[in-house]
């Protein structure tokens, strides 16, 4: 398959997760082009990912190459939308970086495409092909924790806490409830900022560009198939020393947690008795057995971070997962419906703090409030 990487350097967001090296060394695969805004020693990062033409923008590349898939790996959510439409016009295939889109109604339209267009379209939630989630979710199929009642997630509560938060770690949280639960029925949420209830108006300063966010201090509960409930909680100016991003799911026999630090691992506590009570944790053995015929083995030095093994491997596995999708006509793990229902979570977040009341899911209003508010004059605002 020859895959297009559009990776434009000079826009650089905060980290990265290496999802322009997801083909790299995997068979069957053609990196036939990188597009690239830099055009400063464009040979260097056309080597990294083994591409073998460059293009200053996204756009000529479509005009010279007809890949088969095209990796969309800026982190920011605003870089993705005009590309995968393109690709999907051209029947082309999508790996995108997360999330997917800037607003639900891009999402609607990414998905009306893909149908439309007869594309695939994966999201790097890697945390569907993360041997630790995986195991997670076996183990709760397996009854190993009991009947669960209850999936506890947060983000990464530092200088973002909040809705940032939310919309930059917590698609990672929120789309593991979808993985292990399916997508839920309702929620019900408050949203703070500085200690008052959010109103339409509100926004917060974020560190990359996004579209309006509001809130220091959120919180929503969720109600998935099964009666089981799911919380989303983040608060700004948590996060010191101890990594607090993770989920744990509690059930009557026990809980099992994963934590977002360098290690990731997933420790099961035996204990009926509700977490806060009793919960002594054992680590859960994790024993791999898939593997990518004839994939040359990963270059560890392109990996840079304390979780270089998680991006590096499951990247790899996201990307054959899309290839093994297109071959096989289906879905892939982590694909554009499912990344939408995370989004649609995100919104719905919103509305029902706004609203005052639980909100059915699928929304029926497909607009994040505080994008509608923006666009109102201040007397109809303040008729709100």
């Amino acid at each position: 398959m020859k895959v297009g990487i559009v990776y434009d350097t000079l826009k650089k967001g905060l980290g990265g997760h290496g999802t322009h090296l997801a083909f790299r060394g995997l068979p069957g695969v053609e990196v036939a082009a990188l597009a690239d805004s830099n055009t400063e020693n464009p040979e260097a990062r056309m080597k990294t990912v083994r591409a073998e033409r460059f293009y200053p923008s996204w756009r000529k590349m479509f005009d010279k190459e007809s890949p088969d898939i095209v990796a969309v790996c800026s982190r920011l959510p605003e870089e993705h939308f005009a590309v995968i439409r393109a690709a999907a016009e051209k029947g082309c295939h999508v790996f995108c970086e997360k999330p997917l889109c800037s607003t639900l109604r891009e999402a609607d339209e990414i998905c009306r495409l893909a149908e439309e267009n007869h594309v695939r379209i994966a999201v790097a939630h890697l945390a569907r092909h993360a041997l630790v989630f995986r195991t997670m979710k076996r183990l709760i199929h397996e009854g190993a924790i009991g009947r669960p009642l209850t999936f506890y997630g947060r983000g990464k509560e530092d200088h973002r806490g909040g809705g940032e938060d939310m919309l930059v770690l917590g698609t990672h949280i929120l789309d593991l409830g979808v993985f292990l639960f399916g997508p839920p029925e309702n929620v019900s949420a408050e949203v703070f900022q500085n200690g008052r209830p959010i109103v339409c108006s509100d926004r917060m300063p974020t560190s990359e560009p996004l579209e309006p966010v509001a809130g220091t201090d959120l919180f929503a509960s969720f109600r998935f198939p099964g009666e089981v409930r799911g919380i989303f909680e983040s608060r700004r100016g948590l996060f010191r020393n101890q990594v607090r991003m993770g989920v744990t799911v509690a059930g009557t026999e026990g809980c099992l947690s994963v934590r977002y630090d360098s290690e990731r691992n997933l420790r099961r506590s035996r204990s009926p008795y509700p977490p806060e009570d009793e919960a002594a944790y054992e680590i859960v053995p994790l024993r791999e057995d898939r593997e990518i015929p004839g994939a040359e083995p990963p270059d560890g030095s392109l990996w840079p971070g304390d979780a270089a093994s998680y991006f590096m491997n499951n990247n790899r596995f996201a990307a054959w997962d899309l290839m093994q999708a297109i071959q096989e006509n289906r879905e892939p793990a982590a694909n554009a419906k499912d990344a939408r229902t995370g989004m649609e979570m995100m919104t719905g977040i919103y509305q029902s703090h706004l609203d005052g009341k639980r909100i059915d899911f699928p929304l029926k209003d497909r607009e994040n409030p505080l994008s509608r508010s923006a666009r109102e004059p201040d007397s109809v605002r303040n008729n709100d």
